[in-house]
C-alpha cells in the first residue's frame, strides 16, 4: 500500500489533519479482518462528500447554464454516478491507497469495486470540507470532477444508457427495444433479477441488478458496447 502522501501530491492538498484522509480510504470490511485498527470506516465522510459534492455540482451548473431544470439535473447525475466518480478515483490511482478486506482486495474488477471507489472519493471530499472547509473541496471538485462535463456533453453522455440505447435503435432500425427478465434469484430482501434487452425477436445483451430497472439499465450499457454505439 502506497504511502498517503503521495496521495496528497496527487491532489495539491496538504492536510491538517492526516488522519481523515487515512479515514476515507477504510472500508468497512477492513475492519472486519482488523477489529483493532484506531479508525472508522469511511462511511460517514462519504456521507457528508456525497452532500458536498452536490452542492458543488448543482451551484456549478446553476451559475453557468441557462438550461432548463431536466437537462441540468441529467448533467450533475452523469457527474457524480458511480461510473464516472469510480473511473476518477482510478485514474486518481486511489485502488492503491485502499483498506480492504483481503477478499474485497482480490476482486479488482467487479461492481463492487467500482461502487467502493465512488465511494471513497466521496469520503475524500468529505475529508477535506472537514479539514479545509467548502472552498477546498470546490476546487478539488472543480478539478477533477467538473472538468469532465464538457466530454460528456460532447459525447451526449448526459442521457442514461435505457434512453441513448432506444433512440439508436429507433434512429437505426425503427423499432423500440424491449427488455424481458430471464432469471430471478435470492431472498425477498436481496434479489438478483438477469435481463435481456431485444431489437425485434433478436437478444442484444444482458444485464443484472438487485431490481428490474436497475437490471435493464445495465442490459441497456451492455447493449450499447455490443452495437459499438
Amino acid at each position: 500500500m502506497r504511502h498517503l502522501l503521495e496521495f496528497e501530491k496527487v491532489i495539491g492538498f496538504a492536510f491538517n489533519n492526516p488522519e481523515l484522509l487515512k479515514q476515507a480510504f477504510v472500508h468497512r470490511s477492513y475492519l472486519n479482518e482488523h477489529p483493532d485498527f484506531p479508525l472508522a470506516h469511511n462511511e460517514r465522510l462519504e456521507f457528508l462528500g456525497d452532500a458536498v459534492l452536490e452542492m458543488v455540482v448543482t451551484e456549478y451548473l446553476y451559475q453557468t447554464f441557462p438550461n432548463p431544470e431536466g437537462e441540468l439535473t441529467n448533467w450533475r447525475a452523469s457527474l457524480v454516478n458511480a461510473k464516472t466518480l469510480s473511473e476518477i478515483a482510478a485514474n486518481l490511482g486511489m485502488d492503491d491507497y485502499m483498506y480492504l478486506s483481503r477478499g474485497e482486495e482480490k476482486d479488482k474488477q467487479s461492481k463492487a469495486r467500482q461502487i467502493i471507489l465512488a465511494n471513497a472519493i466521496e469520503a475524500v471530499v468529505g475529508a477535506i470540507y472537514l479539514d479545509q472547509g467548502y472552498p477546498a473541496s470546490q476546487k478539488f471538485i472543480s478539478d477533477h470532477v467538473l472538468i469532465r462535463l464538457k466530454y460528456i456533453l460532447d459525447n451526449d453522455l448526459a442521457k442514461d444508457a435505457k434512453s441513448r440505447f432506444q433512440e439508436t435503435a429507433q434512429e437505426k432500425f425503427g423499432i423500440t427495444p424491449t427488455y424481458k427478465v430471464l432469471s430471478e434469484s435470492g431472498p425477498d430482501h436481496n434479489r438478483k433479477f438477469v435481463v435481456g434487452v431485444y431489437i425485434g425477436a433478436d437478444k442484444v445483451a444482458e444485464g443484472n441488478g438487485t431490481s428490474k430497472q436497475e437490471a435493464q439499465m445495465s442490459a441497456a450499457a451492455a447493449g450499447l458496447m455490443a452495437k459499438g454505439w
